[in-house]
């Protein structure tokens, strides 16, 4: 996981004492969050979300693959998170990718549950369609973008 520094950790520390975040909301005041669905057509499934100055979009792709050799009773997932300079510039050189990285793998986790399945948001054994032959192969990728623009203008 990349670390905070302690100046980012003092940072924080700070605006929890005095009830601010650093986009100057009170800790207990959320920004608006916007859902849309489908904004992706050629996805099976789509969406984006807005939270502030952060945006998400996400896609699923379902094929009809092989179950592996190990696991011919479970489909697979495939998770993709991009953090690219494109999407911010915060995300040029290595930090990016370490973030797309860390990102992913959490994401994975989450919808995997632990290695005994615990927890899954995603049954893989929901994926097959013939046990040892064929199964769903699911290709999760999500676009996080965020955007400081209006924050730096700001100051």
């Amino acid at each position: 996981m990349v670390g905070l520094s302690l100046g980012e950790e003092h940072f924080i520390q700070g605006g929890i004492a005095q009830d601010l975040c650093s986009d100057g909301w009170k800790r207990l005041t959320y920004s608006p969050i916007y859902v849309e669905t489908g904004v992706i057509p050629q996805a099976n499934g789509s969406a984006r979300i807005s939270l502030g100055e952060t945006d998400v979009i996400s896609s699923v792709k379902a094929e009809l693959g092989r179950p592996s050799l190990l696991q011919p009773d479970k489909g697979k997932v495939a998770i993709h998170v991009d953090c690219s300079p494109t999407a911010a510039p915060m995300f040029e050189g290595r930090g990016g990718e370490e973030l797309s990285t860390e990102l992913s793998v959490a994401l994975l986790c989450c919808l995997l549950g632990a290695k005994s399945g615990a927890g899954a948001g995603i049954d893989l054994s929901s994926l097959i369609v013939v046990m040892g032959k064929i199964c769903w192969d699911l290709y999760i990728n999500c676009l996080y973008k965020q955007n400081f623009a209006t924050v730096i203008g700001d100051c």
